[in-house]
């Protein structure tokens, strides 16, 4: 009797490690397959994938102005026009149009700009970009330094962005999936310049 108690008892202590085993497996497999929340997620990607753009981060001195910026119609066509200049970058930035980008950045955006594309090329790497439209855009902010005014922009977009190698094959996203992303621009112009036109002046990563 005393015999068959402690086998009892030493089968239900392998028992118990058995299934602490087979629990542990089990979670571990699910950590693999569904992934693990560790509070360090990527945030919402911009509409460009090359870093060389944000190399240039203007050293004036800028302050915010009391002033909220262009408001009523003045807003919407200030808005409308900043849509039509962050189409027109990314995807002349994608296709490598030069040309096109030099009439919408400052000269050091430009500089950056013209690096990564020269980087692309060098690297045999075929960018293509398709822009989809707009779900938000808006003014963050409007600040002064000297001779310039500064307005910063928020856009969401949707895109649909692919980056292929030399044999045509696709290496970074997808051309069948949509993906929303978070840009914020600030654009700048030259208070005593006869020229309407703002220029991008930089990127910034939040």
């Amino acid at each position: 009797m005393y015999i068959y108690q402690t086998m009892s008892n030493n089968f239900g202590f392998i028992d118990i490690i058995l299934l602490a085993m087979i629990a542990g497996f089990i979670i571990l497999r699910l950590r693999n397959i569904l992934g693990k929340k560790t509070g360090h997620e990527p945030k919402i990607p911009t509409a460009f994938d090359d870093k060389k753009f944000e190399n240039y981060k203007p050293q004036k001195k800028i302050k915010p102005l009391s002033e909220k910026g262009p408001e009523g119609d003045e807003k919407k066509d200030f808005l409308k026009g900043a849509e039509i200049a962050y189409e027109t970058i990314i995807t002349a930035f994608a296709s490598g149009d030069k040309k096109e980008l030099s009439k919408l950045l400052t000269n050091e955006m430009k500089d950056s700009f013209e690096q990564a594309i020269d980087q692309r090329k060098k690297e045999n790497i075929k960018s293509e970009l398709t822009f989809v439209g707009f779900k938000e855009s808006s003014i963050e902010k409007f600040e002064k330094a000297k001779n310039e005014i500064f307005t910063t922009v928020k856009f969401i977009s949707e895109i649909i962005s692919v980056k292929k190698d030399k044999n045509n094959q696709t290496i970074e996203g997808n051309p069948d999936r949509v993906k929303t992303v978070t840009d914020h621009w600030k654009f700048s112009k030259k208070i005593s310049s006869k020229d309407p036109n703002w220029l991008l002046s930089e990127i910034i990563n939040k």
